[in-house]
Formats: C-alpha cells, structure tokens, sequence
C-alpha cells in the first residue's frame, strides 16, 4: 500500500493578537500551527477544516490562558490530543515544565514528534495512557474538549497537588457546568472555584476557564493524595529543566 502524501499546506500568517499573546515566541508557534496544518490534519488529529482558524481557535485560545499560570509552573495536560493546551501553553511560556497525557499511540507518536521538531524535549514530555494510569503530580492540570466537568474533576484531583488547581478551557456553557457539578464538588471538600474569563481587550475570541482548586485535606474517599507519583513542579520560580519521559507503546 502506498504511503498517503502529506499534504502541502500550511497555516495561514498569525493574527495580530497571536503576536500580543506569544510575543517572542511567534516564530516558534508558527512552527507549531504548520505542523496542525500539514502533519496535524494527515494524522487525524485536527480537521481539515480548521485549518482558516487554527490561529483564533486554536494556538491563541489556549495560549491565552498563560496568564491564570504562576512562573515555573508544573502542568499536567490530560487528552492531550494535538497538545491543545498543553504545546500552546508551552510555546509561550518557555518557563513551564509540561507532561502531555494522551491514550491514544497515534496521537503520542504525533506529539513526540511535534515536541522534538520544536526543541521542546528539555520541559514537554509525553505519556501514554489515561489519566488514571499515569504517575505524575503537579500544581496545575489543564484539559480542553476532553470530557465533562465533573468527569475532568475526578480524573485530575489525584493527579493534583494538595492546593493545585484543574484549569479547565471550556465554552460558553462553561458557568452551567460548574453550577451543575456542585454536588461532587461539596462530596470532595471543594471551597474554591470560578469560572476566568481571559484574554478580554486582547483577543477577539476571549476564553473561559473554570478553576477548581482541590482542598489541602480532601474528606475520606475523596481522592488519593498522589503519594508515590513524579512531581512535575511546584510553581515556584526556576529555570527549565528535566528530561523527556514516554510511556511504553
């Protein structure tokens, strides 16, 4: 069987707000948006449609969020996809340490090689498997168009540290799904969560990101506490570092 070619079309140029929200990291996310354009859409991982606002609703909608993330942070990005957040959030902020955590080995072997061509392997790594089978901790999970609000809540909080924080990117609906998942919320000891709405007056297309930040002492039942998991950053401030981890195929 002949090999499928890749496709030769690339992303459109960036928008003026992609170069507020990237700033000197532009160059190195208009890299990133050519792969979502060629490889990206010929592995399955982006439509070809979306190819016209890869850009908008895409590398900026996640990127945006940067600002709700403390300097040096530890992220946890689950189905992780294409790395929508995970690579976006990584691009702009050089500073973040990112563990990408995704199931699929088609899309894992997308991101290692999305993550080498970009020179990110010193702070991005990627992990087969689903939430609950990685071992990992850190202050901050995020996710995208993964699942529900209150599925996300139990696949991230053992996989938080005590006082991280879920960021979730969610749509408009993003204020009814927080309201509705108060139920296991108050089951899980949760006092704090909101819902961000980010980038107003410097995109066009500003995002909601509800956070839930997992008490310090969860009640009984309530979720593991990670013992035994990698710690992945603690959000204080230090420069980037680690080496790149994979799961087995």
């Amino acid at each position: 069987m002949s090999e499928i070619p890749e496709p030769v079309t690339a992303a459109p140029p960036p928008p003026a707000e992609a170069a507020d929200v990237f700033g000197d990291q532009l160059p190195l996310a208009r890299r990133y948006a050519d792969l979502l354009a060629t490889t990206g859409i010929s592995h399955g991982l982006v439509g070809p449609r979306e190819t016209p606002r890869l850009w908008e609703r895409h590398l900026v909608n996640c990127a945006v969020m940067e600002s709700l993330l403390p300097v040096g942070s530890g992220i946890i990005d689950i189905g992780s996809g294409a790395g929508l957040p995970g690579i976006a959030l990584a691009v702009a902020r050089p500073d973040l340490r990112v563990h990408l955590v995704e199931p699929l080995l088609r899309r894992t072997t997308w991101l290692e090689g999305a993550v080498d061509t970009l020179g990110l392997g010193d702070r991005v790594s990627v992990h087969r498997g689903r939430a609950d089978e990685v071992s990992l901790a850190a202050p901050v999970v995020t996710a995208r168009a993964v699942a529900s609000l209150d599925r996300l809540v139990r696949w991230s909080f053992p996989l938080l540290e005590p006082g991280g924080r879920l960021l979730a990117l969610k749509g408009e609906a993003a204020q009814r799904e927080l309201d509705e998942a108060w139920p296991l919320l108050r089951e899980l000891g949760v006092t704090a969560a909101t819902v961000h709405v980010v980038g107003e007056g410097r995109v066009s297309e500003p995002v909601r990101v509800v956070e839930i930040v997992r008490p310090a002492d969860p009640p009984r039942g309530g979720g593991r506490k990670g013992r035994g998991r990698s710690a992945v950053g603690t959000g204080a401030p230090r420069r980037p570092g680690g080496r790149r981890a994979r799961r087995g195929s």
